[in-house]
């Protein structure tokens, strides 16, 4: 499986992070049946990237390792595991030239003016994967009229580069390659010639992924490039399309200073891939509240690391994941089963149900911390767990000697604090509200 990774010029906006939190999903629930091999690349050498470079006066390496290192940790902090493979492009140039050279000689491209270029006409298939007509294409994207170009739809495959840009040595001068080739050479190089799962988010379907088929199948003598391709939808703020012309671009790593990453995650997985995804307050709202109520569901089930990892995640959960990644369908199951665990008295009952939610939040990335330090260590009111825990001992002696007025005392306090009591019979637990 391969992912289009990110081009690191910049910290990675929310947008970004909803493909690598998405597949990274797909690839638990694959692992669960199959060996998987998962890259998902780096692209380290972009004219964004050059001219962030240039804005800082700086080499640009110095840009891509910051913002590799940032990209990779904000990642982490989502739950994403990392890949078995994170190819670099600038480490792939030479895979990049030769394929370049197969597409030359097999007639499927054409240099000019330092340039080599895609021949877009030498391939009857080309719009296999958008499925539209090639004028509608052409029109509808940002394609790049110049007058050494045979036609307007071809596109760049090696381009000149001034001093101030990188470069390397090629038969066709000093020069970087385009975008759309460094993909089709390292996923060739790490995953061959056909792969069975490309994914990516849906802007990328045209021009990205419409070449990199293109320039794949050409080399290759017709060989397939991908089996199935998987795209997310777009994430909106506002109801519009994040863009920086818009000013709605929100920054994952200023996020991550005043948000939970397992928050953000649940939000992320809360409608489902492929349909577009409105990002708000309310959104992260909510996916709070949905993670309290697991954590609340938990909080007393004790299991030992042998008996957590030994649990398997409830059948319905699974059933939905294994139909083309039903986040909404997977976490209603989870609610029910939280639902159930909270209604019943029978502690075997419990602790069965208990280890088959954490194992079911394990394997979509969710239910993660101590419950404990999910709901406060200080945080709730200025109430550290520890007061909170003893003045829930002082209630239920208020309650043993029907001083019911002062237990209704200690709930209204710890209510002012952000904290609601639930009574069972197995003692009060608690949960932030607030």
């Amino acid at each position: 499986m391969y992912l289009c990774g990110p081009t690191v010029y910049n910290y990675a906006h929310i947008g970004n992070a909803r493909p690598a939190v998405v597949f990274d999903l797909l690839t638990r629930v694959l692992r669960r049946k199959y060996k998987l091999i998962y890259a998902r690349n780096i692209t380290d050498v972009d004219d964004k990237i050059n001219q962030a470079a240039l804005d800082a006066d700086v080499p640009i390496d110095q840009i891509t390792t910051k913002y590799i290192k940032a990209y990779n940790e904000d990642m982490s902090v989502l739950g994403v595991k990392s890949p078995d493979i994170e190819p670099r492009a600038t480490e792939h140039v030479k895979e990049m030239i030769e394929m370049i050279q197969l597409l030359l000689e097999k007639n499927h491209a054409y240099e000019a003016e330092g340039h080599v270029l895609f021949d877009v006409s030498s391939n009857p298939d080309y719009g296999i994967l958008s499925k539209r007509d090639l004028r509608e294409m052409i029109a509808g994207a940002r394609v790049e009229v110049a007058p050494y170009k045979s036609s307007p739809q071809d596109f760049v495959l090696w381009k000149p580069s001034s001093r101030e840009f990188p470069g390397w040595d090629s038969p066709w001068g000093r020069g970087r390659p385009g975008w759309h080739i460094e993909c089709s050479a390292m996923s060739k190089k790490h995953l061959g010639n056909t792969i069975d799962i490309h994914a990516g988010g849906q802007d990328l379907i045209f021009p990205h992924h419409e070449n990199e088929i293109a320039q794949s199948t050409c080399a290759h003598d017709g060989a397939p490039f991908a089996r199935y391709w998987v795209h997310n939808g777009f994430l909106s703020v506002g109801s519009k399309k994040m863009s920086k012309s818009l000013g709605n671009v929100l920054l994952l790593h200023d996020l991550l200073k005043v948000t939970s990453g397992e928050v953000i995650r649940l939000a992320l997985l809360s409608a489902h891939y492929r349909q577009p995804l409105e990002w708000s307050d309310q959104t992260l709202h909510a996916a709070t509240r949905m993670l309290d109520r697991f954590y609340g569901a938990v909080r007393l089930i004790d299991l030992t690391k042998a008996e957590r990892q030994e649990a398997e995640p409830p059948a319905a959960v699974i059933e939905a994941l294994e139909d083309d990644i039903n986040t909404p369908k997977a976490l209603a199951a989870m609610f029910h089963l939280a639902r159930t665990l909270n209604k019943t008295d029978d502690s075997v009952e419990r602790k069965k149900l208990g280890a088959s939610l954490l194992a079911g939040g394990d394997l979509m990335g969710l239910i993660q911390e101590n419950p404990d330090k999910w709901f406060g260590d200080g945080a709730d009111g200025g109430l550290s767990v520890e007061n909170i825990e003893m003045m829930l001992t002082e209630r239920e002696k208020a309650r043993s000697n029907k001083n019911f007025s002062a237990a209704d005392a200690i709930r209204d306090r710890l209510a002012n604090c952000g904290i609601q009591i639930e009574d069972s019979v197995e003692g009060a637990r608690w949960r932030r509200t607030e």
